[in-house]
């Protein structure tokens, strides 16, 4: 089985949130598909099948403990390979998901994918949660919210890059993934691309799935994008994702949906030998 590793959100290897795509001609069984993904032992691994009839493809994403529901990175990364291996004269591919039909298209040297955005839920800071959230983060949030996932908005992007959390008090928090973020300082901040005006920075913590610290989340800036955006006032959104790899994400709120573009860049191919399992 032919397989490919993508850095997602990064125009550079070693950048970004990689990927694993693993290219089926059918289905395996879920067993396997699990063994291969804890092999990877990467964030996400994402398998996809062909649909020749309605020139679709199927989509589903392992993490080293289990499948998911909703992967962005891994979106993205399906589809640079898909418009780059499978079909180059593609512009745009759908793919079947347990999140529904998931759009990905090439604009130029990038590529953007429309997700479904999370309804937040604004949290009480009780005494209680400001001190569970501070035993797991080792700061107080100024606000939280909870959709899927559990975001906690921090006083400024410095602490967002400084915090390194208790992974085990991350564990006992609401929500599935814990996402903290806050408003992009006023000078520039370096990326890949040079030097940028961030609206928001966050990290992504992902525990309950088996990772520590998800270098570029996709699925939680379907939270952060129409939080920011709100607050903003705006519905274009330019994000950094300061984990120690980073991203840049270049942000559209759509209402129920959003929009995600970033770069993608191949890191490697090679060759399952499923004949070995």
């Amino acid at each position: 089985m032919q397989c490919y590793v993508i850095d997602a959100f990064s125009d550079k290897i070693f950048g970004g949130n990689p990927a694993a795509v693993c290219v089926c001609e059918r289905w395996l069984d879920d067993a396997l598909l699990q063994k291969i993904a804890s092999e990877h032992n990467l964030s996400e691994t994402a398998f996809c099948v062909p649909q020749p009839k309605n020139a679709t493809y199927q989509l589903r994403w392992f993490t080293p403990a289990g499948e998911i529901d909703l992967c962005g990175h891994a979106t993205l990364a399906t589809g640079f390979i898909v418009m780059n291996f499978i079909d180059s004269a593609a512009q745009q591919v759908a793919f079947e998901t347990k999140s529904g039909i998931l759009q990905v298209r090439k604009m130029g040297d990038k590529y953007e994918i429309d997700l479904p955005s999370f309804a937040l839920n604004p949290l009480a800071l009780t005494k209680e949660r400001i001190e569970q959230i501070y035993a797991a983060i080792g700061f107080a949030p100024i606000e939280a919210y909870l959709g899927r996932d559990l975001v906690c908005v921090l006083e400024n992007e410095q602490q967002v890059r400084d915090c390194t959390p208790d992974m085990s008090k991350v564990l006992e928090l609401e929500g599935v993934l814990c996402h903290i973020t806050a408003r992009g300082d006023s000078i520039k901040s370096e990326s890949t691309q040079g030097l940028l005006n961030f609206d928001c920075v966050s990290r992504s913590f992902a525990p309950k799935h088996g990772v520590s610290e998800d270098p570029v989340c996709g699925s939680g800036h379907c939270h952060l994008v129409p939080l920011w955006s709100k607050k903003l006032g705006k519905a274009q959104i330019l994000a950094y994702q300061a984990s120690k790899r980073g991203g840049v994400l270049e942000c559209r709120d759509n209402g129920a949906r959003v929009s995600l573009a970033g770069n993608a860049v191949l890191y490697s191919t090679n060759t399952i030998a499923l004949e070995n399992a």
